[in-house]
């Protein structure tokens, strides 16, 4: 299922979400400035290698390519996919947490995804970039917060798109298993481009964090935060 809408009013204008998403298209479109080889160069010196890092798991030099390495990405494709999930489900994040603890939330878990793929391939020489992780961990979160919230997409049969409309746990869910099995296969089989285990740490560690951040930010019941949810979507319909 390709996500399209999630059916999950905000009270406020997502501003650090927003700000993120733009972030993102900036430095991605001043990689686009670049030559093949210099972006490489960038890609090598500037964001996280599994080797260096195994070298060096917490210097600061490490610390800085893995935050640099959130907002690098390989591609219209990379960058678009992630932006996507971030502007669904990070808006509700934000509102909900408030700007500190989302933040907190979406570095921490971006470190925690880097770490992660690092431990199944720590003599990587190929760098990691993309904020993968980082919004992996923001759809975590979302499951514990949201799980019971609809999202609307579609599921591509050939030349025919099915539109659906499902809960955020089998969305969210499916994502998951899809990202833990293709992880299994890549380190089973001959390797590919993508960090499955990025994604599959980002998303444990939001999960984890966001049961912390439920212990100290007051949350509404499960049930009433079902009920409150579609209240403000009949006040505020899509």
């Amino acid at each position: 299922m390709i996500p399209l809408q999630d059916i999950n009013p905000t009270r406020r204008f997502p501003l650090t979400t927003y700000s993120l998403i733009a972030l993102n298209v900036v430095i991605f479109l001043w990689e686009m400035s670049l030559s093949e080889t210099q972006l490489q160069r960038v890609f090598e010196t500037l964001s996280v290698v599994p080797a260096n890092v195994s070298e060096a798991p917490f210097a600061l030099e490490t610390l800085l390519d893995g935050l640099r390495s959130m907002f690098f990405h390989g591609s219209w494709g990379h960058l678009l996919g992630n932006m996507l999930y971030l502007y669904l489900f990070g808006d509700n994040l934000e509102d909900r947490l408030g700007v500190p603890l989302y933040l907190a939330l979406y570095f921490v878990t971006g470190y925690a995804a880097v770490y992660a793929q690092v431990l199944i391939d720590p003599q990587s020489q190929i760098p990691l970039v993309g904020a993968s992780g980082a919004i992996s961990g923001v759809l975590g979160g979302y499951l514990i917060l949201f799980p019971r919230v609809e999202v609307r997409g579609i599921i591509p049969l050939g030349f025919y798109f099915h539109t659906v409309r499902w809960p955020a746990m089998a969305v969210l869910g499916l994502w998951f298993v899809m990202q833990l099995f293709s992880g299994l296969f890549v380190v089973q089989g001959p390797g590919g481009g993508v960090a499955f285990f990025a994604h599959v740490g980002g998303f444990v560690a939001g999960m984890a964090l966001m049961g912390l951040f439920v212990l100290t930010v007051p949350q509404p019941v499960p049930e009433q935060r079902y009920n409150m949810l579609y209240e403000r979507a009949r006040r505020y319909p899509y």
